[in-house]
């Protein structure tokens, strides 16, 4: 029986370690870094713009848990606990969360000035043993859906005057 189960450790120990499925999503919106950082960071903000993710509980500033509603497309909502590992101004947002060793997400918004204005980057990677058996299929088109949110919100807030 100690055989059977250092096996199955064996077995199992690199594909939690090994597992690992990613999203990236670009959008270039047309306007300055600030501005959508001002957006980014505006935990409140959210739920007039964020289609996927809205913070309920927390702030968004680095080493602080937030919890979010998560709503995939199909409706279905659920909460979501994470925290902010990285926040450089005006370029990166970044988040993680998750159970270790079952499945877990880091996150990240990235600004790049660009000609056109800002390249704005969600890049998000999954680790753990459930990245074998949960579809993700699902995330990335949600996530061009809140790019293209943002771009919205800020081309809204640009013409108001507000930010």
């Amino acid at each position: 029986m100690k055989t059977f189960k250092l096996k199955w450790i064996v077995f199992i120990t690199p594909l939690v370690f090994l597992s690992c499925k990613s999203v990236h999503t670009e959008i270039t919106i047309p306007a300055n870094p600030e501005i959508i950082w001002s957006v980014l960071t505006d935990a409140s903000g959210y739920k007039a713009w964020n289609p996927v993710l809205v913070p309920i509980e927390g702030d968004l500033r680095e080493g602080e848990k937030l919890k979010y509603q998560m709503t995939q497309p199909d409706g279905k909502q659920s909460e979501v606990m994470a925290r902010v590992k990285k926040m450089v101004e005006l370029k990166e947002l970044n988040q993680s969360g998750g159970i270790p060793g079952i499945l877990t997400f880091d996150h990240k918004w990235l600004l790049e000035p660009v000609n056109e204005g800002t390249r704005v980057t969600q890049h998000e990677e999954y680790r753990g043993i459930w990245v074998w058996f949960w579809d993700a299929s699902w995330v990335e088109p949600a996530y061009r859906k809140a790019n293209e949110a943002l771009r919205d919100r800020v081309a809204h807030l640009k013409k108001n005057g507000q930010k």
